[in-house]
């Protein structure tokens, strides 16, 4: 659900609320980062209603229970908080954890576990396939993304010869580099909240010059959806001022495993050809014994 359905819904709907009802809508109005991580009984609290009165309101607002509306709620200001405001609103819970190693990594397997289920698989086998016959692949990803991008790059550098990891901090410099894509090619964006501007602005030309286009996202309303042919959506949340984004790096291991069984007599024959290479400049550390003095 966009941003300005809900809050559009809100005003429209509150000449007909209760008066414990329209106290929690006009705090959301004015106090909508606030309320991303409040529990049911804790925004009744602060509004001055009870705990049912907040449910029946999410559920006049359109949605079956409370967990949908604070969910809409976070999708509305993920992408509008600054780093501040992200400590500032995740604050609460994270010093509500008693075992906060625990916590982050349930809730990162829990992100897995809903991006498997949400998924489509033949969206995923049609990257895939695009990936393995594309004349040159165009890899970006901004800001905490950027990690992203280079992994897969990285990996696919090692299977194919046509990877283009467009890294760069200047907008100028990145049309610089993904200028020449044509038709043939394959554009891969990842961006998550908040998003990459230079991301989104370089999967628009690639999408404009009919290259097929590839977001790694987190949901269909990101704004890379609006430009991609082919959409893979990974859940990311807010981790303090940090994102997690593990389920996204599980999306990429699953394209670069798909890419490798595909392309597996290749890949021997490169690995094989790099493993010389290594041995030769010490690439990697010896795994025979040394004595040291």
């Amino acid at each position: 659900m966009e941003d300005y359905d809900l809050l559009s819904n809100i005003q429209k709907k509150m000449p007909h609320l209760s008066k414990g009802q329209k106290r929690i809508a006009n705090f959301l109005i004015e106090h909508l980062d606030k309320a991303v991580y409040l529990t049911a009984s804790k925004l009744g609290e602060i509004s001055g209603v009870s705990e049912s009165t907040v449910v029946r309101f999410a559920i006049e607002m359109g949605f079956d229970g409370y967990p949908k509306l604070q969910k809409a709620i976070e999708e509305l200001v993920r992408n509008k908080l600054t780093a501040v405001q992200r400590i500032e609103v995740t604050s609460d819970r994270i010093e509500r954890d008693k075992n906060i190693l625990k916590s982050v990594l349930k809730a990162d397997a829990e992100r897995i576990c809903m991006t498997l289920n949400e998924i489509d698989e033949n969206t995923f086998e049609k990257a895939v396939n695009k990936i393995l016959s594309a004349r040159k692949i165009y890899v970006v990803g901004g800001r905490s993304s950027a990690a992203l991008s280079s992994f897969l790059s990285f990996y696919l550098n090692l299977m194919v010869d046509n990877v283009i990891g467009v890294n760069s901090s200047n907008v100028t410099e990145v049309f610089e580099q993904i200028y020449r894509i044509e038709e043939c090619d394959v554009f891969i964006g990842i961006s998550f909240p908040r998003y990459s501007q230079k991301t989104i602005k370089a999967m628009e030309y690639a999408f404009n010059k009919n290259a097929f286009t590839i977001a790694i996202t987190d949901s269909l309303f990101s704004p890379l959806a609006k430009f991609a042919k082919n959409c893979l959506p990974a859940h990311s949340d807010m981790i303090s001022f940090v994102d997690s984004l593990v389920a996204p790096l599980s999306v990429i291991n699953a394209l670069l495993v798909s890419v490798s069984v595909n392309k597996k007599d290749d890949i021997i024959k490169n690995l094989a050809n790099l493993e010389g290479l290594w041995n030769e400049y010490q690439v990697y550390t010896s795994n025979k014994s040394k004595k040291y003095i």
